[in-house]
């Protein structure tokens, strides 16, 4: 019994892996691929079917701009006096990098002073010095004038009140001038005053 229920079942098993699908179009034609697979595939020609399948696939996603990277200045030494500057601009058609260097005069009027005074030429680094107004302003207060003509001193002095328009703080000396001009008038008016009240 058990040898006939083999053999049957060996019978069965290639006419059930090999039994073809019915597939039905409204017009056209199916082609079966079949064989030995676990599902058939069929391909379907002709301009219409019975089932079809649609997959849609959208995306929406913005890509980020390029980045505009501005360029690096560096002053190559520490002993120069000059500093950098950049700037880079990004949009999403254009970019536009740049970059500068820029003079410190003051740095360079320092340095030039330290080696004229290295050379011994004091006066000359203490008038380099004077172009600052800061610098000229406090040596003036300070009573010694900043050197003027080969002059020095008191003859220095004379030499500024003379020349006041070649002063690096001309225009602050002058509005100081004006003021201090405005306060003596009004002293004088109360002095005055004052020696009106004592005579009668």
């Amino acid at each position: 019994m058990k040898k006939l229920l083999i053999i049957i079942f060996s019978l069965l098993i290639p006419t059930l892996a090999f039994t073809a699908e019915t597939q039905h179009n409204v017009s056209g034609s199916n082609t079966s691929i079949e064989g030995g697979y676990e599902q058939s595939t069929t391909y379907e020609s002709g301009s219409s079917s019975s089932s079809t399948t649609s997959n849609t696939s959208n995306s929406n996603i913005k890509s980020a701009p390029p980045t505009s990277s501005a360029p690096s200045f560096s002053s190559m030494s520490q002993d120069v006096c000059s500093s950098g500057a950049s700037i880079g601009v990004q949009t999403f058609g254009v970019g536009v990098s740049g970059g500068k260097h820029f003079r410190d005069l003051n740095c360079e009027r320092i340095k030039l002073s330290k080696v004229l005074y290295d050379f011994g030429m004091k006066v000359g680094a203490v008038a380099l010095l004077c172009q600052d107004e800061r610098v000229f302003e406090a040596m003036i207060n300070a009573g010694t004038p900043c050197p003027i003509d080969g002059k020095i001193g008191k003859d220095a002095m004379a030499l500024w009140k003379k020349y006041d328009h070649e002063r690096p703080d001309y225009t602050t000396y002058i509005k100081r001038m004006k003021e201090r001009e405005v306060i003596n008038i009004k002293i004088n008016k109360e002095e005055k005053e004052k020696l009106e009240l004592h005579t009668r």
